[in-house]
């Protein structure tokens, strides 16, 4: 009787359990694709070399939280030469994102409209405003630039106007907050006495615009630069910002922070041109005055409103480049003038003295 051969000869090639059919499947099969599969040689090294790179822009983006696209296409440019950009930020954008964060910040929106014409440039940040506030921010487009506006920051800007809405009824037109500020170790800003450890003086010119539903919108003019300067005075002459959870938990009459930056008047680090940039107020600022006023009532001042949004160069009408601010000069220099009557209480005074160094509204 005939032995019976191997299975591979009882198996036509080809057929299933045929005993090199799974090896030539296997060689034939394609390689897998995904992330967990990552090409070999050349290509492979070339990415690891990127990762190792300290350039956060060679890292691939995360997926934008929801929020963020709306935010981004509501920047507006309105100024830009080869050394300087000013764009008017929108509340609820941070200009950075808080270290381990990888939320899309301002910066990153205007790094990449300065690699749109060239691919190597970067954003310099040389000031800031806080997240919740909006309006006009410059940044600087070189370290040329970087340098010459840090280095003399105090001397160029020539004006930094802000309007905000507040808890209350100012009694008076204008008048001037005059204290001194310091910070603790929390991050948060409390006026203090004159001269205290740590402490710095902040000094802001006020002006009444419009009153009315139990609220004020207010302008002022910054001769200081502390931070949370204008959150932290307004609050304690008893007159928080509306919306301003931090300091003095007023009414959130318009579902943000009442807080807008509408002008930047600074000098041109090269040109030595007089740059005059300006945002208007949000509307609903306005808006928010008028609901459940009286029909009698008037409503907003609108000729003492904020000038319309764009960049300039020049000097307003009436007033001659380098000359001092009218509104300034015209306000007094009271040093302790009385505080407006409001229905929120002032913050209140720490003895804890901590200080930290305060940066730019």
């Amino acid at each position: 009787m005939k032995k019976s051969g191997s299975p591979s000869s009882r198996i036509p090639a080809g057929a299933p359990g045929h005993p090199r059919t799974g090896a030539e499947n296997r060689r034939a099969a394609p390689p897998r694709k995904g992330p967990d599969r990552e090409p070999r040689g050349e290509g492979r090294q070339a990415g690891r070399g990127e990762e190792r790179r300290a350039d956060r822009y060679d890292e691939p983006k995360p997926r934008a939280p929801r929020g963020a696209a709306t935010l981004g296409s509501r920047v507006a440019f309105v100024y830009e030469d080869e050394d300087l950009v000013a764009v008017d930020k929108p509340s609820g954008l941070a200009v950075i994102s808080p270290e381990g964060s990888r939320a899309r910040a301002l910066y990153d929106i205007v790094t990449e409209h300065i690699q749109a014409r060239n691919p190597k440039g970067r954003a310099a940040v040389v000031h800031r405003i806080d997240r919740d506030t909006s309006g006009i921010l410059v940044f600087a487009k070189n370290a040329r630039a970087k340098q010459a506006l840090m280095a003399s920051w105090d001397d160029l800007v020539l004006e930094r106007r802000y309007v905000a809405l507040v808890e209350g009824l100012f009694s008076g037109e204008a008048g001037v907050f005059d204290s001194w500020l310091a910070e603790n170790r929390g991050g948060e800003v409390y006026e203090t006495e004159p001269r205290a450890p740590g402490a710095k003086r902040a000094v802001t010119r006020w002006k009444l615009l419009a009153s009315g539903n139990g609220a004020s919108l207010v302008e002022l003019d910054l001769e200081t630069g502390r931070k949370h300067q204008i959150r932290v005075q307004l609050a304690g002459a008893g007159h928080p910002i509306c919306g301003d959870e931090r300091y003095g938990r007023a009414r959130d009459l318009i579902g943000r922070l009442g807080l807008h930056a509408v002008g930047l008047v600074l000098t041109h680090p090269f040109t030595k041109k007089r740059l005059e940039l300006d945002s208007a107020a949000p509307p609903e600022f306005a808006e928010a005055l008028r609901e459940a006023r009286s029909p009698g009532r008037p409503g907003p001042r609108r000729d003492e409103g904020p000038a319309p949004r764009g960049a300039k160069e020049g000097s307003p009408s009436g007033r001659k480049p380098g000359a001092p601010r009218a509104e300034a000069a015209a306000a007094p220099r009271a040093k302790n003038p009385a505080p407006p009557r409001g229905t929120a209480k002032p913050a209140p005074r720490r003895d804890k003295r901590d200080s930290g160094k305060p940066t730019r509204e």
